[in-house]
């Protein structure tokens, strides 16, 4: 597997046999995001949620990867469901973007994409929003719960799927099994 870790070891060893000044350095030196991520870990390695797999389809591109979630319990067990993160330049003082992009029916996830969750909140009044000290890690447990005990049809950003929840929850349950055999397989 690929991490960041390695890529920084590659882009070192590289530079190492260059003379300082070089016109190629500035290229090659690694973003002080990609030096936060390698300090905050190679989180794809560390013991993520056993329902999740984070892929990055551009190795050269480390602060953009793909989180797949199989929830294994609940509503959406049965559905792998994809998440698109970039890492912006500002982090760790700005949250990663993140978007759903396999079409789900959830009280938390618009049927566009967007996602609302408090940790991906660059400003929160409840205090439960982006912090510094967050990590990806915190990312990947937070989108994880999103399916389990994070689900919440009191505070939706779906106001549709809550209501359509309150009104029949076995219907809610055939529409998510009927979105999931469409695309979430």
């Amino acid at each position: 597997m690929l991490t960041l870790a390695s890529k920084l070891k590659r882009e070192e060893g590289v530079r190492a046999g260059r003379t300082t000044g070089s016109p190629t350095d500035a290229t090659h030196r690694v973003s002080i995001r990609d030096r936060l991520l390698i300090k905050g870990a190679s989180f794809p390695s560390q013991n993520p949620p056993h329902t999740c797999e984070v892929t990055f389809p551009d190795e050269n591109r480390l602060h953009q990867f793909q989180l797949a979630i199989s929830p294994d319990e609940g509503y959406y067990q049965g559905g792998k469901f994809q998440f698109e993160v970039d890492v912006p330049d500002a982090y760790n003082m700005v949250p990663p973007k993140v978007r759903c992009l396999t079409r789900i029916w959830h009280p938390n996830i618009a049927e566009t994409g967007e996602i609302c969750l408090s940790l991906l909140r660059e400003h929160s009044i409840d205090g439960t929003g982006w912090a510094p000290t967050r990590t990806l890690k915190d990312i990947v447990w937070g989108l994880n719960s999103l399916f389990t005990d994070l689900l919440n049809f009191d505070d939706p950003l779906n106001i549709d799927a809550a209501e359509h929840h309150l009104r029949n929850k076995e219907d809610f349950r055939n529409k998510v099994q009927d979105l999931i055999r469409r695309y979430a397989d």
